[in-house]
């Protein structure tokens, strides 16, 4: 057997064992979508039948349609905290990037690298000065109480900050001579140079808002206030527990997670790949 043979039969073992992989990453998905469109009693009985022997879509109309847990007031509420919350994050984190990286001030190089710092400090540690905090300001069980934490990410900050070095800064005095200041220039001009990096944090930030159960679980203490995270673990904490309906209210979660990817997946590659390499 020949050095190229060898070649093309490793090549094949290894193509054979990623499908392998592949399959197996890709099941609990294809479990979770199935299983929201069978009836109850076929989800843990039959497990590794992905087409169901009937299909229905009772489990999604009770899952809007149950008049304890508003399973509908818990996704507007979750839509509108991560909106706020991407709103409040985009414009805070993207100019203080451009301040640490166009605007040569006294100290900036010692104050980023004192915020760098605090990349080490636990966020589970900071729940109790921030349950107080916020119990102060009055914004216990609100979203605020989600939202403002998360406005303010200094690993953003660091990104978003490689990205705008990575403009030249003859574009910014170009501008600059023409009478432009500090704002226009950063809102019409290293903006939309840095798309592929605001896109990645926006889709970051979506996904971890999204998905966010500590937050919502300690500081939302109203149920019709709640957020789609703890609303789902709801749903287990009765006498009886239907894994159908479990499955379509997960599947109707990841929907969005899934079509915001799809369609930003491109930038944010060249997100991560250009904050990467900048420095």
């Amino acid at each position: 057997m020949n050095t190229k043979q060898k070649n093309n039969i490793m090549s094949w073992v290894w193509t054979a064992i990623l499908i392998i992989i592949g399959i197996v990453c890709v099941y609990p998905f294809l479990f979770m979508l199935s299983s929201s469109f069978k009836v109850s009693g076929d989800v843990l009985s039959k497990p590794l039948q992905l087409i169901p022997d009937t299909i229905t879509f009772s489990n999604f109309k009770d899952l809007f349609g149950d008049p304890y847990y508003d399973f509908g007031k818990w996704y507007m509420n979750t839509i509108v905290m991560t909106a706020v919350t991407i709103g409040l994050k985009v414009f805070v984190v993207s100019i203080t990037a451009y301040a640490f990286s166009k605007i040569n001030f006294k100290g900036r190089d010692a104050i980023f690298l004192v915020l760098l710092t605090t990349l080490m400090i636990p966020g589970d540690i900071m729940l109790i000065p921030r349950y107080i905090i916020f119990k102060q300001l009055h914004i216990l069980d609100t979203m605020w109480s989600l939202a403002l934490p998360a406005t303010f990410d200094i690993y953003f900050v660091f990104m978003m900050r490689q990205a705008f070095i990575g403009i030249p800064d003859s574009i910014s005095e170009a501008a600059k001579i023409d009478g432009c200041g500090h704002f226009i220039i950063y809102s019409r001009i290293i903006l939309p140079l840095a798309k592929p990096s605001i896109v990645t944090m926006i889709l970051f930030t979506f996904v971890w808002s999204w998905n966010d159960y500590m937050g919502p679980y300690i500081f939302i203490s109203s149920l019709e206030k709640q957020m789609l995270s703890v609303g789902i673990k709801l749903f287990t904490e009765g006498t009886v527990t239907d894994p159908a309906l479990q499955m379509a209210a997960a599947t109707v979660v990841l929907i969005p997670v899934l079509v915001l990817f799809f369609f930003s997946q491109k930038y944010f590659v060249e997100g991560v790949n250009s904050s990467a390499v900048k420095g």
